[in-house]
């Protein structure tokens, strides 16, 4: 149980820090923003940033759900020894 708890927020650690920076979009979106970079605009870096800040959420999410897993499961464990 142990190598697998650690496996799993290795793996966690490496998704998070490792992610590179999103550049899939949906076809319209992809026009505008064409558009609008060759035209001179910055609406790329806030799109780029919104996309970035979306996929974000999700993995804190998850991450405080293990989190809180692990110290109840941990909790658990040390009451069970006393």
């Amino acid at each position: 149980m142990k190598k697998i708890t650690v496996g799993v927020l290795f793996s966690l650690v490496i998704l998070i820090f490792w992610s590179g920076e999103a550049v899939a979009q949906c076809a319209m979106c992809k026009a505008i923003v064409e558009s609008n970079s060759s035209s001179g605009g910055s609406m790329v870096d806030g799109l780029n940033g919104g996309i970035l800040y979306l996929m974000a959420v999700p993995y804190i999410m998850l991450t405080l759900l293990g989190v809180l897993f692990f110290r109840k499961s941990l909790a658990a464990k040390f009451r069970k020894e006393q």
